[in-house]
């Protein structure tokens, strides 16, 4: 849900984009319909206060993901560096 929200920041997705969000919910298991669920973030409500119970390092690692994800198109847009640096503070890795 979170590599979506980053990819989707600015508000255009590219097919790079795109598969990298195909490969990352093929990687995690992810079922047909929670992959659905994902691209129409529903529940995303749901997802920061399970973020918030990762350990520190989880979130390292979760946070070095979504930086990938931002970077699968080569361009960093300033919507998804925002996103990225709100995730950032709450994730409390600043």
């Amino acid at each position: 849900m979170l590599v979506a929200k980053v990819l989707a920041a600015d508000g255009i997705m590219t097919d790079d984009e795109r598969d990298f969000l195909e490969s990352a919910m093929a990687s995690q298991g992810l079922t047909d319909d929670e992959r659905t669920q994902v691209r129409n973030f529903d529940g995303w409500d749901e997802a920061e206060p399970i973020v918030a119970t990762l350990s520190l390092d989880d979130k390292r690692e979760l946070m070095d993901g979504l930086v990938q994800a931002v970077l699968a198109d080569g361009k960093v847009s300033p919507h998804e560096m925002t996103t990225i640096e709100q995730l950032t503070a709450v994730l409390g890795l600043e």
